[in-house]
């Protein structure tokens, strides 16, 4: 820590990167944001040498940000880390109190019952917990999630699967009449219920996603690179082989 601090120090003095000198807060918060996404893709890439780079680079996006933060608000690493400690600490009492947790689940009754206690003392609406400024489908799981566990839910898989059908059903109708906000508002419809499918079969929907992306990269720059060997592109309007590139990309990942 200390050590990037004072490269950071550095960076910013009168004779540092002009670059670097220009930074807010503001300006600075979306490329720690671009760091994680990327370290996300590393990791589920799976290659050692990238995550350790990717993660660097998000570590120094982060402490560069403190650094912004403690010179445009006095803020204070020391005590933002304290309180941040605390906090852990009073949301795991069955580690560091009296009580008792065997269970993911239990523990999850304990988080939740915590955080509706500082809700209490903080919000006015249970939706003021969740972080506003987080992309949609991170967004959706944390709405679903924080009104799940205060009872507004379905009782079960099956009841969630008829609401997916519902919505495809609806979306198909608004994409008949030629409505394309109606079409638009329906299909969030269903994305949205669909990140509840994955939250009652304990599955991420983000990173569910980024990993078929991932897997779809994959795929189609192999498939590239197997018509390119035989002089094509990858389209099928213009070539026979695509699907058959496409399947032997498949048996790879």
């Amino acid at each position: 820590m200390n050590e990037t601090r004072e490269l950071i120090k550095r960076l910013r003095a009168e004779n540092g990167c002009p670059w670097d000198k220009k930074q807010t807060p503001v300006s600075m918060v979306r490329y720690l944001i671009e760091e994680a996404y990327e370290l996300q893709e590393a990791i589920h890439g799976g290659d050692s040498q990238e995550m350790a780079d990717e993660l660097g680079d998000t570590w120094f996006q982060m402490v560069f940000l403190i650094h912004l933060l403690e010179e445009a608000h006095g803020l204070s690493f020391s005590e933002v880390a304290h309180a941040n400690r605390l906090k852990m600490i009073r949301r795991h009492p069955h580690v560091f109190g009296d009580e008792t947790a065997d269970t993911v689940d239990e523990v999850k009754t304990h988080w939740a019952k915590i955080k509706e206690e500082e809700k209490a003392e903080k919000h006015a609406s249970l939706l003021d917990t969740v972080t506003s400024g987080t992309p949609p489908l991170m967004r959706a799981r944390d709405v679903s999630r924080v009104t799940a566990e205060a009872g507004f839910d379905w009782d079960d898989m099956d009841g969630v699967m008829e609401k997916v059908n519902e919505e495809w059903g609806e979306f198909n109708e608004a994409l008949a009449s030629g409505d394309k906000k109606a079409a638009s508002l329906e299909f969030g419809d269903l994305l949205f219920t669909l990140v509840n499918v994955a939250r009652f079969a304990g599955i991420d929907a983000d990173s569910a996603l980024s990993s078929s992306v991932a897997k779809f990269e994959k795929r189609y720059r192999l498939m590239e690179k197997l018509l390119a060997e035989k002089g094509e592109l990858p389209d099928r309007s213009r070539s026979a082989d695509v699907d058959a590139m496409w399947d032997r990309a498949k048996e790879h990942f």
